[in-house]
């Protein structure tokens, strides 16, 4: 089952769509289950609405697997740059404007957003749905990546496992690199990173520069957390229907003991 509606977001006075994955079983058992947030919320569940018209497919593999989850996945905003504001916890850096061939005054709206995840929607969630408040996920794709890396960080003590698919870390290399750094990611129970070989499209020096600027988020963050996981994916590219092909695995990761 999937509901879907709007919650005002106070950190920025709009409406945003929410979607909300029940499993097969919700309505015949009256169990809780743990709770996996996501982004882009278009482009998580149905083809039918999703940006480029390609999704994750989660309603049908979650219902054909039966894996006892709760989903919810909050719509990314398409005006402008505001999914590189909401996604990015700091303005563009040094090493992104380097990649990027110019100065950027996008980013730094991250953490009002996790606050709207922390603070308005994840309490109307746990009180709507039977949830199990203290198994709290989150897992984001590319600039998704980059605010549930963020998200961990900032809130370890909620977000206890995290996937970052592809992340688009360059945004904010260098603060994150120091962010991480001074995070106590002691209760941390899983983190998930992917990236692929051919993430940047015939710019093999590029992706290889990428790999590296990724690699060296993952060798702090698995410094700190006991179970973390890194996987390159050969010839995989940077779109839904790389990602479609992967996800399972994340979910099979992070959720090995349901």
């Amino acid at each position: 089952m999937l509901d879907k509606f709007n919650v005002f977001m106070s950190s920025f006075e709009q409406e945003r769509m929410i979607r909300v994955y029940l499993p097969v079983s919700y309505t015949e058992s009256g169990k809780r289950y743990p709770v996996l947030y996501m982004h882009d919320g278009q482009n998580v569940f149905e083809d039918e609405g999703a940006i480029k018209g390609v999704s994750l497919g989660l309603k049908d593999y979650l219902d054909k697997n039966r894996l006892e989850i709760i989903a919810v996945a909050i719509d990314l905003n398409p005006e402008g740059e505001e999914r590189v504001n909401e996604y990015c916890p700091w303005v563009t850096g040094a090493t992104a404007e380097k990649i990027i061939g110019h100065s950027s005054s996008s980013g730094g709206k991250g953490e009002q957003y996790l606050d709207f995840i922390v603070n308005e929607l994840k309490p109307l969630i746990d009180s709507k749905y039977r949830t199990l408040k203290n198994q709290t996920s989150m897992a984001g794709i590319s600039l998704g990546g980059l605010i549930s890396t963020y998200a961990v960080c900032r809130y370890p003590h909620i977000f206890k496992r995290v996937a970052a698919i592809s992340p688009g870390y360059y945004r904010n290399q260098e603060e994150l690199e120091v962010f991480i750094r001074n995070s106590d990611l002691s209760g941390v129970e899983k983190f998930y990173m992917d990236f692929g070989t051919n993430e940047i499209a015939n710019d093999k020096e590029l992706n290889d520069e990428f790999m590296e600027m990724i690699l060296c988020i993952y060798e702090i963050l698995d410094s700190k957390i006991v179970d973390s996981h890194f996987q390159k994916i050969e010839n995989s590219e940077h779109n839904y229907t790389s990602f479609k092909k992967r996800f399972p695995t994340v979910l099979a990761y992070l959720y090995s003991d349901i």
